[in-house]
């Protein structure tokens, strides 16, 4: 069977397994369409919890960047991961004791007012709508390149299958359609990492493959990536950083809270009958998300090796490869790059009419690599690929068998629609529950309420679609531009809500407002999304990454802790919460009991 077939029948047998489980989980009440009705067991909502958070940007984009930035690419890792340990010892017990439905309503009620609820609403729309981006971005690239259409109608395929479980099933159907997704991406991210381990290496665990030498020889798969790195002039693949060190670590605190603040991760925890189910499904995620994440770092180095070696022969005979026969003949590339060429994420553009491919570091510092490179004729780098296709082009580049390259296939668009299902979840949630009921119409009913989730889910899914067909002009990072929003507005809310009794409302409200917009600004700074008349979009904030040599996708943590230091300065000189909110916060952070999810007032 030819490798198209293959893969349309592999995508679409888990279509269809998706859509059987919506029509069979459809929600019937609003517990049922918010949180699957608080009953859901702790391991099968860990492994919601994992489809739930490993994205596109997990699934598709972490590997490629530690691929491409090498160990200054841990930083992903460190910081999605730390976020999720944060997330789990600190907020979702307490939050899921509370028993609420939605991160806003927890907001509104801890600090007692409306207004707080709805700034929480604003943090949560636009932290959310920015993530959905990259996840509808995801579907495009996948759909593009595996199933033969533009990447404009993999998004509306991509729409329509999530309208489906996620209109009709809400939280219910989204929690028992994310377990099979779960599944789905785990089996398409592992199984490729153990063929291309045996390969390499001969050891079928990825994680000790990295570690072990390569088959054959003496030589380790790491150091032998050091050395074809930089012999083409990048810096070594286990010591280059992320920039600055204080940069690389507000970067990965950034994600750590920013990971643990996101609401449709949050939202999770309300699905489970009780604070002790909680924990456990919180562990048990952590267990399954462990099991991509520990892989990342072997695909990732693993992929960077197998793509030099395609595209600079020279490297697997220790030639020289600033000789001609050293370089791969642009008539002699391989199909997998032919397929991938046709999606524009992978390119090539013959700058020196010799016929042959030179993939470099044509920024080198090396004088003595330019040197060589001058020598050699070389007129700059001639191969521009894309971090994005590294997990989803690496068993093509492997010559796995075609079944394997379609599991990939299901599994990159299992991660991108069970997180845009999630956050889709949080954003109906957010606008049917928090501002239609919580602040317009106090007294709808639970059909009406019911409604109004199912309307505002449709209407978030056109939207989620049409932003992924017309990108922002900021949307290049949009995943950690979205970190950094949920990292600067309502992560320390959450956390002040739940430690500090003292935090009155008209702290938290200040300290998100700051700190949401402190961000924004300083990220639209340097995305140029200011309208100032003959101004600098970059003069507004002294330059470039100005502050501290800090990046805009690394701001977030920044305006976390303008977030608390505006917070606890209103707080000073305003009058202290009441006294029954005291008492509630005292009560949460005591962990024994719970009462049932209702989200009643």
């Amino acid at each position: 069977m030819d490798l198209q077939t293959t893969i349309w029948l592999v995508v679409g047998a888990t279509f269809a397994l998706y859509i059987g489980i919506a029509l069979w989980a459809r929600a019937g009440s609003t517990s049922e369409f918010y949180v699957a009705g608080g009953g859901v067991p702790p391991v099968m909502n860990g492994m919601a919890t994992a489809a739930d958070w490993m994205s596109a940007a997990s699934f598709i984009s972490m590997a490629g960047l530690i691929s491409n930035m090498g160990y200054g690419g841990g930083l992903f890792l460190m910081g999605w991961t730390g976020g999720y340990v944060l997330l789990a010892v600190l907020l979702a017990p307490y939050l899921r004791k509370f028993g609420k439905f939605t991160v806003p309503q927890f907001i509104g009620d801890r600090f007692y007012s409306k207004s707080a609820s709805t700034v929480a609403v604003a943090c949560l729309l636009t932290a959310s709508i920015t993530y959905i981006i990259g996840q509808m971005t995801g579907v495009g690239i996948a759909f593009s390149r595996f199933l033969g259409v533009s990447s404009d109608t993999g998004i509306y395929v991509g729409q329509a299958i999530v309208f489906v479980y996620a209109v009709f099933g809400g939280m219910k159907g989204i929690t028992y359609t994310q377990v099979a997704q779960y599944i789905v991406l785990i089996c398409a991210y592992i199984i490729p990492a153990v063929f291309i381990s045996i390969q390499l290496t001969g050891n079928a665990i990825p994680q000790l493959g990295l570690g072990s030498t390569m088959a054959g020889t003496d030589v380790s798969l790491l150091a032998r990536l050091d050395q074809v790195v930089t012999e083409l002039g990048f810096g070594k693949y286990t010591t280059t950083t992320a920039g600055s060190t204080l940069n690389m670590f507000v970067y990965t605190f950034s994600l750590m809270i920013g990971t643990a603040g996101l609401p449709h991760v949050i939202m999770r925890f309300f699905t489970v009958p009780t604070v002790h189910a909680a924990r456990l499904s919180a562990g048990w995620a952590l267990v399954f998300i462990a099991l991509l994440y520990t892989t990342a770092p072997a695909v990732a180095a693993m992929a960077r090796y197998n793509l030099n070696a395609t595209v600079t022969p020279g490297i697997k005979a220790n030639a020289d490869l600033f000789l001609p026969e050293s370089n791969l003949k642009a008539e002699d590339r391989p199909d997998w790059m032919k397929r991938w060429e046709k999606t524009g994420l992978l390119k090539w553009e013959d700058k020196n009419a010799d016929g042959r491919i030179q993939y470099y570091n044509d920024k080198s510092k090396s004088a003595e690599f330019k040197a060589k490179a001058d020598a050699a004729g070389w007129k700059g780098n001639e191969l521009t690929v894309n971090a994005d296709i590294i997990v989803l082009a690496n068993p093509e580049i492997a010559l796995l068998p075609n079944w394997v390259i379609a599991l990939v296939a299901a599994g990159g668009l299992a991660a991108a629609l069970s997180t845009a299902a999630g956050l889709l979840m949080a954003i109906s949630a957010a606008i049917s529950h928090d501002l239609v009921k919580g602040v317009f119409m106090p007294n709808i009913s639970e059909k009406g309420e019911l409604l109004a989730g199912k309307i505002s889910m449709a209407v978030a899914i056109v939207v989620a679609g049409w932003l992924g067909l017309n990108p922002p002009g900021f949307a290049a990072g949009t995943v950690a531009l979205a970190f950094g929003i949920a990292a600067s507005s309502l992560f320390p809310a959450i956390m002040m809500g739940i430690f500090s009794k003292k935090m009155n409302k008209e702290g938290a409200i200040a300290g998100m407002l700051a700190g949401l917009f402190i961000t924004l600004f300083y990220v639209f700074a340097h995305k140029g999304i200011f309208f100032i008349k003959g101004t600098e979009y970059l003069d507004l904030i002294g330059g470039a990454n100005s502050f501290f040599g800090i990046t805009p996708e690394a701001f977030g943590g920044i305006g976390a802790l303008f977030n608390f230091i505006v917070a606890f300065a209103v707080d000073k000189v305003t009058k202290e919460p009441p006294e029954h909110i005291q008492h509630l916060v005292e009560s949460v952070r005591t962990p024994r009991g719970a009462k049932a999810v209702d989200g009643a007032h």
